[in-house]
C-alpha cells in the first residue's frame, strides 16, 4: 500500500517530492471508487476471518502474481499468520478501513512532481486496471503497462519495473 501512504504524504507535504512512482497502487481521490467499493473495503476484516485459510492463500498468491518467484513471495508473507487468520483478517481489514477513510476523505491528492503509474497487464486485484486508466486518462501521468505481470509487477518483472524507475530518477 506504498502507493497510497505516496498520495497521502505528496497530500501533506506538496513540495517536499521530487518524484513519485505508483506500481500497482491506485489513485486515493474519492471520484475514482464507487460507494460499494468502499462499503466493501471497510468490511473486509469479516470477509478474511471467515474465508477458508486454505482458500484464501490461494487466491491472495495467485492474485498478485503469476510467476513462481512472485507467489511464492505473496506466500511466504502470507504464511506469518498460519494459524492465526484471525490476525491476519485484522490487519488486512484495518488497512483497507484506512483506504476507505482515506477516499472518504476527498481530498485532492495531488501529484505535484514528475511521476510514472506502472501496473501489471494481468493485475486482478480489485480494480487496479479501471482506476489506473481513469488517472492516467484524468490527470496526463504517463503509465507504462507491465506485460506477463500482475499486482505485483515488481515480483513478475523486477528488471522492467526497476529500468521505468532509474529512467524516470534519471529525467528528473
Amino acid at each position: 500500500m506504498g502507493g497510497y501512504v505516496g498520495q497521502a504524504y505528496s497530500q501533506l507535504f506538496p513540495n517536499k517530492l521530487r518524484g513519485f512512482v505508483s506500481v500497482d497502487s491506485a489513485p486515493l481521490q474519492r471520484k475514482y471508487a464507487t460507494a460499494a467499493e468502499i462499503w466493501l473495503l471497510k468490511r473486509m476484516e469479516p470477509v478474511y476471518r471467515h474465508y477458508p485459510w486454505k482458500s484464501l492463500l490461494k487466491s491472495g498468491t495467485n492474485g498478485v502474481a503469476v510467476t513462481e518467484y512472485g507467489r511464492k513471495l505473496m506466500l511466504d508473507m502470507m504464511m506469518v499468520y498460519d494459524g492465526d487468520q484471525a490476525r491476519y483478517a485484522k490487519l488486512a481489514g484495518h488497512g483497507f478501513r484506512i483506504l476507505a477513510e482515506a477516499m472518504e476523505a476527498d481530498l485532492p491528492y495531488e501529484i505535484q512532481c514528475p511521476a510514472l503509474l506502472i501496473c501489471g497487464e494481468k493485475d486482478h486485484a480489485g480494480s487496479c486496471i479501471r482506476y489506473n486508466k481513469a488517472w492516467n486518462r484524468d490527470t496526463g501521468i504517463p503509465i507504462e503497462w507491465i506485460e506477463n505481470a500482475g499486482h505485483n509487477s515488481n515480483t513478475d518483472a523486477p528488471e522492467v519495473v526497476n529500468e521505468l524507475i532509474e529512467r524516470l530518477v534519471r529525467e528528473i
